[in-house]
């Protein structure tokens, strides 16, 4: 019996669409940083010359890359590794579990961009039209 829900053929395609929702998710990380919008408190009088807002520019270069499929693999694994430093950074010493922590979105960015560089960016991407 076979209890596949969604055809195989799709997990490409799938592929692209969780990396189109997960760069457009990680964007608003960054618009919140840069833009203040939408506007949360902490990031009210965010410098530039932080490590934040650091971390907001390469999110915001990152994601709409990511978004386009534009040098997918590389750029998803910088921001793999970004996700990392953000976790046992900034979350990590709260507390070891990261229900209590805060870091249940920086662990799941972390391996979904993880995921994509080495998956690459499915066939709905910038990298996918220019192989062809």
């Amino acid at each position: 019996m076979d209890f596949t829900i969604i055809p195989a053929s799709w997990a490409p395609r799938l592929l692209s669409i969780l990396r189109i929702i997960t760069g457009l998710l990680f964007l608003e990380h960054s618009t919140a940083k840069l833009f203040k919008f939408p506007p949360l408190p902490m990031f009210a009088n965010l410098d530039l010359m932080t490590l934040v807002g650091v971390a907001g520019v390469i999110e915001l270069v990152g994601s709409i890359l990511l978004i386009l499929g534009v040098f997918s693999r590389p750029v998803a694994f910088i921001l793999s590794g970004e996700m990392a430093v953000a976790y046992f950074m900034a979350h990590a010493p709260r507390s070891f579990y990261p229900l209590i922590n805060g870091g249940e979105a920086a662990i799941l960015f972390c391996f979904i961009f993880l995921y994509i560089a080495a998956a690459g960016p499915g066939p709905w991407s910038i990298d996918a039209a220019r192989r062809r």
